[in-house]
């Protein structure tokens, strides 16, 4: 996780600042590469303890992405896709019963990084409408909650990428919102219905009992009249 967040800042800081002096930017490209380097060492310590590693290397391609994307220089915008699963990772296994803190720091995370990616990638365009990262934050804000004023918006075949790629995010993060909120409604019923049912057996019970106990008090006097 701080390898992940020390990434991202890496990835920021040179995009927010594109005047950054050669040490600062030198700084930023090497803590990215060291980030790297943590993401492959937890990758290959989690395959060697996989019982069975090909298995494990085909239900996980987007940690082997997380590897493989800092050697396609030319795809660099697909490294915030392993960068958000990392983040993910953890978060999702304490979903339950933390919706709220996941829907806004996912939701937060995700137009932070779409915001990042598209000012990179428009700001160069003569045609840009995207030119500062207060720019990109409204577009992406304004395309992730589907309103979609239009001042604002992607001319270049990347940027557009990264349009596809949001709108495809925010669906996602949707998604799992919802799927939470009826897991949520269904456990709640199907506790209940137990509670209830588990009430039931008590009162059935209790009826036994009573029932016994009134059989045993009017046998009582029989008896004690046949002793005699």
């Amino acid at each position: 996780m701080v390898a992940a967040i020390a990434f991202l800042v890496a990835y920021a800081v040179p995009i927010l600042n594109p005047d950054l002096p050669d040490w600062a930017a030198t700084t930023c490209r090497w803590m990215a590469w060291v980030a790297w380097a943590l993401f492959v060492a937890d990758y290959l310590a989690r395959l060697l303890l996989a019982t069975n590693r090909r298995r494990y290397i085909l239900r996980h391609p987007l940690d082997l992405l997380v590897i493989v994307l800092p050697l396609l220089r030319p795809l660099r915008l697909l490294r915030l896709v392993a960068l958000l699963n990392v983040l993910n990772r953890r978060v999702v296994m304490r979903l339950r019963g933390r919706l709220a803190v996941y829907v806004a720091g996912g939701a937060a995370l995700l137009a932070f990084c779409a915001s990042l990616a598209v000012l990179d990638v428009e700001r160069s365009s003569p045609e840009a409408t995207i030119t500062s990262f207060g720019d990109a934050m409204w577009w992406a804000i304004t395309t992730m909650t589907t309103v979609g004023y239009g001042d604002h918006f992607p001319v270049t075949a990347r940027g557009r990428l990264v349009g596809v790629a949001l709108m495809l995010g925010g669906i996602a993060l949707l998604g799992v919102v919802t799927a939470t909120l009826a897991s949520w409604l269904v456990e709640a019923v199907a506790t209940e219905q137990q509670e209830s049912e588990d009430l039931r057996a008590e009162i059935r019970t209790l009826h036994q009992k009573l029932d016994l106990l009134v059989v045993t008090q009017q046998a009582e006097p029989s008896q004690r009249a046949e002793d005699t």
